[in-house]
């Protein structure tokens, strides 16, 4: 019992992970209809930003808000002077463009920091403390409770206020939200510097646990991707829900399904996938969308 405790526990941490990227991934679909796949990178760009200024003698705190800040800025102007230009067109080609976006911003990260391994300081100590017979570090368990007040406050964001009743309209219906008065391009603006700040903490979450690299999200992206897709593109709360389902299968199909081991426990994500669009298209917390004709 204690092992399988161990093993759903340290799932929800991996899938912590995951669900950090999920929820930005989540907030530029709310807020330009569009899917990222330029988030991770954006994320590392944070962590190195935040790498800098912690190189520049600013305690690591305050080094996270400011690359949080910056980050802010940096996801509004690639949205006004990038994204925009393909936005109204076909969602193929702004896709591709976030593809490309990934491999810009990663190549810059390389040839800024190199593509050495940085060690990068937790706000968490590595501690650990035992739960139900399990031990499981402060780190850890400081990971998840973040994402999971982000989570709740983007739910509120989006489900509450102002700003976020306005950026789902212009996600829905951008015409329509600009006869209705509403600043469009601000709040695609905005919604993209949103997800770039929400990259940059969770950048800066996750670079302790795998140090920091120009491709350190790479393969916490393929999750993320998945995450959003099994939760469903307008649900924050699924997002995440999702992340940690993945990370907690993934581990106890590693342990208790011998066919699948540790080499093959990468499919469990896309089987889930396979049988959640089968049954439920929208994903398990997701909108269905009636068209009307």
């Amino acid at each position: 019992m204690g092992t399988f405790i161990q093993l759903v526990i340290d799932g929800l941490s991996t899938g912590s992970i995951y669900g950090a990227l999920a929820l930005a991934i989540v907030l530029v679909n709310q807020a330009t209809g569009l899917i990222n796949f330029a988030q991770g990178g954006l994320a590392v760009l944070s962590a190195y930003i935040a790498y800098s200024f912690l190189g520049a003698g600013v305690p690591l705190l305050p080094a996270i808000l400011l690359a949080v800040v910056a980050s802010f800025f940096i996801g509004a102007g690639v949205e006004r002077v990038l994204i925009r230009r393909f936005e109204r067109g076909e969602p193929d080609t702004a896709i591709v463009v976030t593809i490309g976006l990934l491999t810009l911003v990663t190549g810059v990260c390389a040839w800024v920091w190199s593509y050495n391994n940085l060690q990068f300081p937790s706000p968490f100590p590595l501690t650990g403390v035992k739960i139900f017979g399990a031990v499981v570090s402060v780190r850890s368990l400081g990971t998840t409770i973040t994402i999971i007040v982000i989570m709740l406050l983007l739910q509120l964001l989006f489900l509450r206020t102002k700003l976020g009743l306005a950026l789902r309209a212009v996600s829905d219906n951008p015409a329509s939200a600009a006869f209705s008065g509403l600043p469009v391009g601000g709040l695609l603006m905005v919604g993209w510097g949103l997800a770039a700040a929400l990259g940059a903490i969770a950048g800066s979450l996750v670079a302790p646990q795998l140090t920091l690299t120009p491709g350190m999200l790479d393969n916490a992206l393929v999750y993320a991707l998945a995450a959003v897709i099994l939760g469903g593109l307008n649900s924050p709360v699924g997002a995440v829900v999702a992340a940690w389902l993945i990370g907690v299968l993934e581990n106890l199909a590693a342990v208790y399904v011998p066919f699948i081991g540790h080499d093959l426990k990468i499919a469990v994500p896309f089987v889930l996938i396979f049988v959640i669009l089968v049954i439920r298209p929208q994903g398990l917390f997701g909108r269905k969308v009636v068209a009307r004709v």
